[in-house]
């Protein structure tokens, strides 16, 4: 895949095009302000006397420079909203498919808000690059040659004197607002970021926050993390205020010098006062022009700053590659943990040491253990998620690390142990495990999980759940995810607390009927609960790192 760079060079063709109507229309205004003071000097200067004065030339002039002002003004603006809505858009699409490379843990070490962030404070920092910053620079100096050329062609002198004052804009403008400003644009996105993470924690706990009578604290940090991007805010808007000041004195100075210039030419007979004011409104229009170099300075750090944050996710390696060439996924098979270890840390103890697992097909396995035993970290590596250090997990014999990871995540029906309902119908949420099911399938399903009552109460399969089942209780949006999972026609079910939320009564129903639900599927259950008999062949133990069929004395 394309770095940022790369992707957004991609866009260069509808970007040159706005850049260049971008210069089409400063050019044009520019010589719109110059044809105009000729023309209304040359006006003035034959008014009431028997002179001779061109009268149609410049107003030709004008009302072309006029037109062609207002048509590439609208096109710039058409092509460069069109462009910047198209790099928003392969932008966004560029940084999912990189960041879903990503293991969960990999991941895990951001905060939700500053993933959002990057998603949309960065991107939109990023996606006006070319048409916010390099593009306005790179029309801002070819309206100067260009300017600079026509003044030369009427006045050399004047414009050597101009020419002096563009360059010393060029090294006064950057120098108050971009040089040396890298690091202060990184530390403004990182703020920020860290603002809207704090915002997003607010909003996900606030239950939490309210009970623990804490949301008045988190409330200061939200004040505070706002204080700080504040301050930085005004920081930046004080230089950009400070480089248009003196952006307007030097302009200010260089007026001055300019009108003492096109003087000298025309009391030396060496400069018509027709050309002489028209250099004169010439270089009017293009210090204005150039006053907007500050801020194309500001957009360009900015967007430096978030090309990197967006680099740093989207540039990770992943923890887990895909083999060059991958072998093809038996349909059906025993899976094999042989020797495995495995740390989180390199330099930690590690979590699994010289585990043994084997799950024939159709056997039905658990493992309990206590919190940080190891049970996410077993479903970690089987779900390929990270990798060992040591050992391998076989598929009917079959390394899983030369298979491809959607073709063996095929072979997996899987429920978290923090499943997610997602905003839609209920229908919408079962698809996820069946695209294909039929109506009688879905409410097979639900009736089996307990929840075709609850269905047909709310509407039935186009029922909406709202956003994280906000409709739903615990309970029910876990059966919701037990039936998407248990729907998935595969051979391996690996189900993390399915009874999770659920009442006495109506989970050990719902364990009675798995070996049903399962159909002759192999399953890895991992649980805290305590099992029905026959629901499984094995109850194994996790226990410093390694699994025994021997119950610690604290579950017996």
């Amino acid at each position: 895949m394309p770095s940022t760079r790369a992707l957004l060079r991609d866009h260069r063709r509808g970007v040159l095009l706005a850049v260049a109507l971008m210069l089409l229309t400063l050019v044009a205004g520019v010589g719109l302000l110059g044809v105009s003071g000729a023309f209304l000097t040359g006006a003035a200067l034959t008014f009431g006397v028997l002179g001779s004065f061109n009268f149609f030339t410049p107003s030709a002039g004008i009302r072309g420079l006029t037109l062609a002002r207002i048509v590439s003004r609208y096109l710039e603006k058409l092509l460069g909203h069109d462009a910047m809505l198209r790099i928003a858009r392969d932008l966004r699409s560029w940084f999912f498919a990189r960041a879903l490379r990503l293991s969960p843990a990999q991941l895990g070490r951001l905060r939700t808000g500053d993933l959002l962030a990057r998603l949309l404070d960065d991107i939109d920092a990023v996606d006006g690059l070319l048409l916010r910053a390099t593009g306005p620079l790179l029309a801002l100096l070819g309206v100067g040659v260009a300017g600079l050329c026509i003044v030369a062609w009427l006045h050399p002198p004047s414009a050597a004197w101009l020419a002096s004052i563009a360059m010393l804009l060029v090294i006064v403008v950057p120098a108050r607002v971009a040089w040396l400003r890298a690091a202060e644009e990184t530390l403004r996105a990182q703020r920020r970021a860290a603002l809207r993470a704090r915002l997003h924690e607010l909003y996900e706990g606030r239950a939490d926050l309210a009970a623990l009578d804490a949301t008045s604290g988190w409330l200061a940090r939200v004040d505070a993390d706002a204080d700080d991007v504040a301050t930085l805010e005004r920081t930046r808007r004080r230089r950009l205020a400070d480089a248009q000041a003196l952006h307007g004195g030097i302009a200010g100075v260089g007026l001055l010098g300019l009108l003492w210039s096109v003087a000298t030419g025309f009391t030396a007979g060496a400069l018509p006062a027709a050309h002489a004011a028209a250099i004169f409104f010439v270089a009017i229009g293009l210090f204005e022009a150039w006053a907007g170099a500050g801020l194309a300075w500001q957009a360009l750090l900015a967007a430096r700053a978030s090309i990197a944050r967006l680099d740093a996710v989207a540039g990770a390696s992943p923890a887990v590659d895909d083999p060059v060439q991958p072998v093809a996924v038996p349909a059906h098979g025993a899976l094999h943990f042989k020797d495995v270890v495995f740390a989180w840390d390199p330099d930690a103890r590690p979590v699994l040491q010289r585990l043994e697992l084997s799950i024939a097909p159709g056997e039905r396995i658990a493992i309990s253990g206590d919190s940080g035993a190891g049970k996410s970290t077993l479903t970690a590596l089987l779900l390929r998620s990270a990798e060992a250090q040591a050992g391998q997990v076989t598929w009917a014999g079959i390394d899983l690390r030369a298979m491809a990871q959607a073709d063996w995540y095929a072979r997996i029906a899987w429920l978290p142990q923090n499943a997610p309902v997602f905003a839609g119908r209920v229908r919408d949420n079962l698809a996820f495990g069946a695209p294909d099911a039929d109506d009688a399938t879905l409410w097979a399903m639900l009736a089996q999980v307990r929840l075709d009552g609850w269905a047909e109460r709310i509407g039935g399969l186009d029922a909406w759940v709202g956003e994280a089942g906000v409709t739903m209780s615990a309970g029910q949006a876990r059966r919701l995810a037990l039936a998407r999972a248990l729907l998935r026609d595969a051979p391996l079910v690996v189900l993390d607390e399915p009874t999770e939320g659920l009442d006495h009564d109506t989970a050990d129903a719902l364990l009675r009927d798995l070996p049903e639900l399962l159909a002759g599927r192999s399953l890895l259950l991992i649980t805290h609960g305590v099992l029905p008999d026959g629901l499984v062949d094995r109850h194994l133990w996790l226990r410093d790192g390694q699994l025994s069929e021997t119950a610690p004395a604290a579950a017996r």
